[in-house]
């Protein structure tokens, strides 16, 4: 991953007289990013969030040289370390050290206590810092006004290539802020809104303007908030594939899907050539509404479309027909076993098909710290195309 400055670098500084730029004047290249968090909290006379600092300590320890580009991993679900949850003022601190830095390339943040304050940090850093390529928020406290903010920021930001929102509740408001950024923004190549109350008139406009995005290779709009059965939101969805030749992982989860959305996805899949993960499965609480109608269209869209690879279906209405239609694919080898959610197997005559777990999204809310997933199949998107972190 590459670590030299971009565009931004010379596009925007901290001011002078600012505390950014009272924080970043007491850097120096000999202090360690952790001896820098400490000087920067004493400075600003604020104490300091020893989970912070401990993470930073180890991200050291791993890469002793700071030679390539590290991912600095604060989250706080951490289940090996004793955790102090990151505040928006331990944010703003964090911030200061690494606005200039050149070697940190990822920031996980999940499962902290930022708030639209924080996401105001968040903002100005993704302003300021011209080397970051991965930022995870997911599970924090950011609503509407922080999801403007940090969506604005990205109007002008060269560098960052995956951004995960998840499970911050930004809902309509705050999705419509990012529709907004996805038709200036020609950078950013994951997104993952997933869990975040998306309303009809942000998913409908997110997919409008993704009709024409040529950068965004993997999308998540999972169990978005829905009210009306008329499946609006799926119909422009299947246009955007329609004209969409970039996108190559789609998460459509409790969607409420129905045979008639299906059936409009599976139109589109006969015109599409670079979608390779589609995810219609069912993995909470409510599930898509697909019965064999729609699912045995769907695997028929799969004869002709010979680029989409990876298809989960679990959690629908799995009739014979479906069961039927999704053995023959793997029987003949068209769905490779490790890239779905289904096994069949046979009972008096009878096709069925049993869920089959490979570890899908094994690590989308928890990731070990003590090691890097070595199986692909353990998450799928891997698989497809390595983007900073995976989704």
């Amino acid at each position: 991953m590459a670590t030299t400055a971009g565009p931004l670098s010379s596009r925007r500084g901290p001011r002078s007289g600012t505390p950014l730029a009272t924080a970043a004047a007491v850097m120096s290249t000999h202090l360690s990013l952790h001896k820098q968090y400490l000087q920067a909290c004493q400075e600003s006379s604020l104490p300091e969030n020893p989970f912070i600092a401990q993470m930073l300590e180890e991200a050291e320890k791993a890469d002793i040289t700071l030679t390539k580009g590290i991912t600095l991993k604060i989250a706080g679900n951490n289940r090996l370390l004793p955790v102090q949850k990151v505040t928006d003022e331990d944010f703003r601190m964090l911030a200061c050290i690494l606005s200039n830095n050149t070697f940190v390339t990822g920031l996980d943040l999940r499962y902290n206590v930022l708030t639209d304050v924080g996401a105001e940090h968040a903002a100005k850093f993704l302003q300021e810092n011209a080397t970051l390529c991965y930022f995870n928020l997911m599970f924090n406290d950011i609503g509407p006004s922080g999801a403007e903010l940090i969506a604005k920021a990205l109007h002008r930001n060269e560098t960052l290539l995956h951004l995960r929102m998840t499970g911050n509740k930004i809902e309509n408001k705050g999705g419509m802020y990012f529709a907004s950024m996805l038709q200036i923004n020609s950078t950013l190549e994951k997104l993952d809104l997933g869990d975040c109350d998306l309303g009809s008139q942000s998913l409908i406009a997110i997919a409008t303007v993704m009709s024409h995005n040529k950068a965004m290779k993997a999308l998540n709009l999972n169990r978005p908030i829905l009210y009306s059965q008329e499946e609006e939101t799926t119909v422009h969805i299947a246009l955007m594939m329609k004209n969409n030749s970039c996108l190559m992982e789609l998460h459509l989860c409790k969607h409420e899907m129905k045979n008639f959305g299906v059936e409009r996805l599976c139109d589109a899949l006969y015109e599409n050539c670079s979608l390779r993960y589609l995810d219609l499965s069912w993995l909470a609480v409510a599930s898509n509404n697909i019965s064999g109608k729609g699912l045995v269209a769907l695997s028929n869209s799969m004869k002709t479309n010979m680029v989409l690879s990876y298809i989960y279906i679990w959690g629908n209405k799995l009739d014979e027909a479906t069961c039927v239609a999704f053995s023959d694919l793997i029987k003949t080898g068209r769905l490779k076993p490790n890239c779905t959610d289904v096994d069949p197997y046979e009972v008096d005559g009878h096709e069925y098909l049993a869920e089959l777990s490979h570890g899908l999204k094994r690590h989308y809310y928890w990731t070990p710290s003590y090691r890097e997933v070595d199986n692909k199949d353990a998450n799928a998107s891997l698989a497809i195309g390595a983007v900073a972190e995976h989704l």
